[in-house]
């Protein structure tokens, strides 16, 4: 997998964030709409523990509606969990989340008392815009490169909410690459640690089978191939991405096709299923389990060579 990307500071960050959380009354975790799964870290549920949380599918104008709403009724089976869905077309309705704030902790609604909520989320996934939202007004830098707010930050917000905002964070190592390429295909993961080819090729393999209708549609193809890489060569061609010799600029397509992702020209797409996550969920399983086994492995090859050196040298 051509993605390598191993964020700064991100110990000092989680240790902050691990500082504070026995203080906070609710977790606020922004996940981007069209990747519940890939943008959800796991470090949230880690260090939440059981404080209740509102998981935000943020972009949710960009993604498919069908599936966002299957996305809600599976994440709130979680216990503990609320989940509601949020775009620039659902500004107007910022309240529900004071709302929902306020139903999840009543106990700390009321004269003279404060509801502390900590606002979590990867890079990129919107939530300094969403931040801005919620308070009415400019507090959180925004920008369309990963890794935008560098810093805690406290904002108060109406009905006695004190907002602690936090620096998205992406985890050291992918378990799971198809997360990765999805992360990457979204934008969390900056232009530098990308192969554009790699991630428009894997992108392109999950549309073919999900959305070929909005293929055809967005690069004038009667039909499409089979294979994820005959596609983007075919889309080259139709979009005039072609480089000396009359051959297809796969390169610039790439960008491209991840360019009209990410901004909504393909259509609504959702990257990923709830079944996709209990899938691939098991697969990781069973990696980490054969990296355990493997780390053990070489622990007691390490043991056993002591013991037999200590048996020569008597």
């Amino acid at each position: 997998m051509a993605i390598h990307w191993f964020p700064g500071h991100m110990n000092k960050a989680r240790n902050e964030i691990k500082e504070i959380m026995p203080q906070m009354d609710v977790i606020i975790e922004v996940l981007d709409a069209r990747i519940p799964y890939s943008s959800d870290n796991p470090m949230v549920a880690e260090l939440r523990g059981e404080k209740p949380v509102i998981k935000i599918l943020n972009k949710a104008d960009l993604a498919d509606p069908a599936l966002t709403q299957s996305w809600i009724e599976y994440l709130e089976q979680t216990r503990g969990v609320r989940a509601i869905a949020f775009g620039s077309d659902k500004a107007g309705e910022v309240h529900r989340i004071n709302e929902l704030c306020k139903k999840l902790v009543p106990n700390r609604v009321g004269p003279g008392k404060q509801i502390k909520a900590m606002i979590m989320g990867i890079p990129n996934v919107g939530k300094s815009t969403l931040i801005n939202t919620l308070a009415g007004r400019i507090v959180a830098k925004t920008g369309n490169e990963p890794a935008v707010t560098k810093a805690q930050q406290k904002i108060r917000l109406e009905d006695g909410i004190m907002l602690y905002d936090t620096p998205g964070m992406l985890w050291p190592k992918f378990d799971n690459e198809h997360a990765g390429y999805r992360l990457a295909a979204t934008g969390a993961i900056g232009r530098a640690a990308l192969d554009y080819e790699e991630v428009a090729s894997h992108t392109a393999e999950y549309l073919l089978q999900a959305y070929p209708e909005l293929l055809k549609a967005r690069y004038k193809l009667d039909e499409l191939p089979e294979c994820d890489w005959e596609f983007v060569q075919m889309a080259a061609k139709k979009r005039g991405c072609i480089r000396s010799g009359n051959q297809p600029d796969t390169h610039k397509m790439s960008e491209l096709l991840i360019n009209e992702l990410r901004d909504g020209s393909l259509g609504a797409i959702t990257l990923e299923t709830p079944e996709m996550r209990e899938q691939e969920e098991l697969v990781v399983a069973e990696v980490r389990a054969a990296a355990e086994a493997k780390k053990e492995a070489k622990k007691q090859e390490k043991l056993d060579r002591r013991a037999r050196a200590r048996k020569n040298r008597r």
